[in-house]
């Protein structure tokens, strides 16, 4: 797997976005795609390309994607890792709420109304395995063959974002991009970030499902409360401080897995290489620029018709 086939792989999966979108809107007037149907299908559409591209690699799966054995303690300082990140994604959200509605937020009201365990599934399991095996795994692992490791820890993560299609989730998806891609780098492992997109994923269904069970009045504040910009004003410089904070403790778990997992010798020769100045695989090619340009058309057309 090299960094034409992650690229055509991407244009496929946006190619298959739009063809999707197309077809419920030619079908509108006699089918509308219920929210299950549209999760199953939103992670199928990136799950698909990315098992094609497994296998025409020719290479043995595990070796396209990563899977490798990761100890119990750092298994919880994962965990760890993923309650820090978590001021610096919510600092990006606010940030992005001053000029975006709240993507989540919109489509809350559905997911609270089916089952519990459904919801659970689909969005903190299901989903976070399709996304991590395609972005951490395909994608990600594709770029690094270029020798390349920032160039592929940021263009991946900037596909993660875009795949959102939307200019709230994108910034935050970002972040949340880079903060798993290193952590992969950190653990050699594909389950590291699986674990921390299941564990991100999971406490804000359970935060949703808890507030409308047992505080409906104050989530129905949140969902329907219009803020100021001099609120949201704020409350970023609030997030700001803590995300700072936040941010800077995990960079120090990371290098705790990074010698937990025996991977500091590796990290460390990854710097030289870095400093070498020796000329890195490029990873830009033309069918990825034609998707990056299809999906800011796209966010943009949302944000118009909106």
């Amino acid at each position: 797997m090299n960094y034409r086939k992650v690229n055509w792989c991407f244009l496929g999966m946006i190619m298959l976005h739009l063809g999707v979108v197309g077809l419920l809107l030619a079908l509108r007037n006699v089918y509308s795609m219920g929210m299950v149907t549209n999760l199953l299908v939103s992670e199928l559409i990136l799950a698909v390309p990315a098992f094609l591209a497994v296998l025409t690699s020719r290479e043995k799966p595990n070796r396209v994607l990563g899977f490798h054995k990761l100890k119990v303690s750092s298994v919880f300082m994962i965990i760890l890792y993923t309650f820090l990140m978590g001021p610096l994604t919510t600092l990006l959200n606010a940030i992005s709420m001053l000029f975006v509605d709240n993507a989540v937020v919109s489509i809350s009201s559905e997911v609270l109304n089916l089952p519990f365990l459904l919801t659970f599934f689909l969005m903190a399991v299901f989903g976070p395995v399709c996304e991590e095996l395609c972005f951490r795994g395909v994608v990600y692992r594709g770029y690094l063959k270029s020798g390349n490791v920032v160039g592929a820890v940021l263009l991946s993560s900037l596909l993660f974002g875009l795949m959102h299609m939307n200019f709230n989730q994108a910034p935050y998806a970002f972040a949340i991009g880079v903060s798993m891609a290193v952590l992969v780098e950190a653990t050699g492992s594909l389950w590291s970030s699986i674990l921390m997109h299941v564990v991100f994923n999971a406490q804000s269904v359970l935060a949703m499902y808890f507030y409308q069970r047992f505080f409906p009045r104050v989530w129905l504040e949140q969902t329907q409360a219009v803020a100021t910009s001099e609120d949201m004003i704020a409350a970023i410089s609030v997030y700001l401080v803590i995300a700072v904070i936040s941010t800077a403790l995990a960079v120090c778990v990371l290098v705790w897995l990074c010698r937990n997992q025996g991977r500091e010798e590796y990290v460390l020769w990854l710097l030289r290489e870095r400093k070498s100045g020796k000329k890195k695989g490029k990873l830009i090619s033309i069918p990825l620029i034609i998707a990056i340009v299809i999906c800011l058309g796209y966010m943009i057309l949302n944000v118009v018709w909106q």
